[in-house]
C-alpha cells in the first residue's frame, strides 16, 4: 500500500539519537552512526520524530510500504524493554548523544569544565539548549593537550567544539554558520596551535561569523607547542 513515511537523509543526519528517542514505537535506530527506519510496518507516519531532528534530515514522503502493524510495534516496544535495551537503542550512539553537563564549581586547575556533549564539530548539533546565549568556545583538538590550564583559562563559562581541519579533512564554516544563525552566540574564543594546519579552523570561524550575519565579538588565542601563549587578539 501507499501511505505517508518518513524519509531519513543520511547526508544530513549527525547521529544525535534524537528521532530514535522521540519513536514511540521503535521503528528508528542508530546503525553505523546514523538514524535508520529498521521496520516499516512500525511506523505510524505521524512523525513525533520530526520536531526532534535539528539536522533537518527528516522529512515526509508518500511510497509503497508495509501497513502500520499498532499490535507488532507495541510488542517490539516491549521486548526492548523488558530486555534492558530500550533507553540505550532509543537514545542513539552515546558518543554523539546530545546532553548538558554539570561543571564542578570550584577554582582547582583539575576540576570539571565541560558543559556540553558532543565536542567534536562534526558531530555537535546545529541548535541545542546550551547554545541560546553562550559564550563559544571553538578549540583546534591539540590545544587542550599542549595547554595545561586550558579547563580553567579556556573552558570555564564556555560550550565547547574542538575539532582538526587537517584529520577531518572538511571546511567547518557551513556548520558554524548554521549554529551561529540558529541559535544566540554572545562571543566566540578561538583556541589554535602556532601550526600553519590550525590556520584552517580560525578561517572556518571568520568565515563562518561573516556568513552569518551577525556580528559576535571573537577572541583568538594561538598556542605554542610548548604549552606557551604566543599571540592573543580580539577583533
Amino acid at each position: 500500500m501507499v501511505r505517508k513515511m518518513i524519509r531519513i537523509d543520511a547526508e544530513k543526519c549527525n547521529g544525535c539519537g534524537a528521532c530514535a528517542h522521540a519513536c514511540h514505537e521503535g521503528a528508528i535506530a542508530i546503525v553505523n552512526g546514523k538514524a535508520k527506519l529498521i521496520r516499516d510496518d512500525y511506523c505510524d507516519g505521524m512523525g513525533d520524530c520530526l520536531p526532534e531532528c535539528t539536522a533537518g534530515a527528516i522529512t515526509f514522503e508518500e511510497r509503497e510500504a508495509a501497513a502500520y502493524d499498532e499490535n507488532a510495534a507495541a510488542e517490539n516496544k516491549k521486548k526492548m524493554q523488558a530486555g534492558g535495551h530500550f533507553h540505550h537503542h532509543h537514545g542513539g550512539c552515546p558518543g554523539s548523544r546530545m546532553c548538558e553537563l554539570t561543571t564542578v564549581q570550584n577554582n582547582a586547575d583539575d576540576s570539571f569544565r565541560l558543559r556540553n556533549w558532543p565536542v567534536q564539530i562534526k558531530l555537535a548539533p546545529i541548535k541545542a539548549p546550551y547554545f541560546d546565549g553562550a559564550e563559544l568556545l571553538i578549540a583546534a583538538d591539540c590545544t587542550a593537550y599542549a595547554y595545561a590550564s586550558f579547563h580553567r583559562e579556556f573552558m570555564d563559562g564556555r560550550i565547547t567544539l574542538i575539532g582538526c581541519p587537517k584529520l577531518d579533512a572538511v571546511d567547518y564554516s557551513e556548520k558554524l554558520t548554521n549554529i551561529m544563525q540558529q541559535n544566540d552566540i554572545r562571543s566566540l574564543c578561538v583556541i589554535r596551535m602556532e601550526v600553519p594546519c590550525c590556520g584552517g579552523i580560525e578561517m572556518a570561524v571568520r568565515n563562518a561569523v561573516q556568513n552569518s550575519g551577525k556580528l559576535i565579538p571573537q577572541q583568538v588565542v594561538t598556542i605554542s607547542i610548548d604549552g606557551k601563549i604566543v599571540d592573543r587578539y580580539h577583533r
